[in-house]
């Protein structure tokens, strides 16, 4: 019976040494023995086992979701039915870039022939665009929220427990740092203008807007008051008078 280091595993399944290790920690892969001077090696099975968890991964499949199956005693059952739910996944994904592709393609040729474009063909794509832009907003704004949410229950949590330790030096210090964060926070964002992708138009959302709204250093997910459209604006600095 062949024995692999890791190294050896991670070239077989074309991995970094550092992806098995991770699949190591995660409980998907173990080492059969461990050789005189400690080091870490696989059998044929644990090679077999590596390669299907590299290949379900690369179809889809969360981590946990491989492990939870590869650990039941119907694994091929569920293996089966997470793998049909994926194709079903996948097929409507697949369905849905088809009609952009397509819409894409309609409003080529279009331009190309110098044409009015179809105003169905413009719709549709609005609504694909739309849709998704809302969806993930949405998505990214709720979780900033729970971040944020989360944070402050943390942070309220610790001042009260700071008060009822009577632990006023350490309270008195929380407390300014806070003040000191939220303070540099807001001189850094009170020059921020955004740029309208639909109007083109530049904007100055209230401050308040700007801490709540979810984004990164690039964009903001906000809804511009020229045109009314919501979309991920773009973020432009004033230049600071010296």
């Amino acid at each position: 019976m062949s024995k692999y280091t890791t190294g050896e595993l991670a070239k077989l399944c074309n991995v970094s040494v550092r992806t098995v290790q991770f699949y190591d920690t995660k409980g998907l892969l173990s080492p059969t023995e461990l050789s005189d001077g400690g080091r870490r090696l696989y059998s044929d099975e644990d090679l077999r086992k590596f390669q299907l968890v590299c290949t379900l991964r690369s179809m889809g499949l969360s981590l946990g979701s491989i492990k939870n199956t590869l650990e039941s005693e119907l694994s091929a059952e569920i293996l089966t039915l997470l793998l049909d739910e994926q194709t079903k996944l996948l097929d409507s994904e697949i369905d849905e870039r088809q009609k952009q592709l397509a819409m894409i393609s309609t409003v080529k040729q279009n331009i190309t022939g110098r044409t009015a474009i179809p105003v169905n063909a413009i719709i549709d794509i609005d609504e694909i665009v739309e849709k998704k832009n809302k969806a993930l907003g949405r998505k990214k704004l709720a979780m900033v929220h729970v971040a944020v949410g989360i944070a402050a229950a943390l942070g309220f949590l610790f001042m009260a427990w700071l008060a009822v330790s009577q632990i006023w030096w350490g309270l008195a210090i929380y407390i300014t740092v806070a003040a000191a964060s939220l303070a540099v926070s807001a001189f850094q964002l009170k020059d921020t203008e955004l740029t309208c992708p639909k109007c083109n138009s530049i904007f100055r959302p209230p401050l308040r807007r700007v801490f709540f709204s979810t984004g990164s250093s690039r964009l903001r997910w906000m809804t511009c008051p020229k045109c009314g459209n919501k979309d991920w604006c773009v973020i432009r600095k004033q230049a600071r008078e010296v």
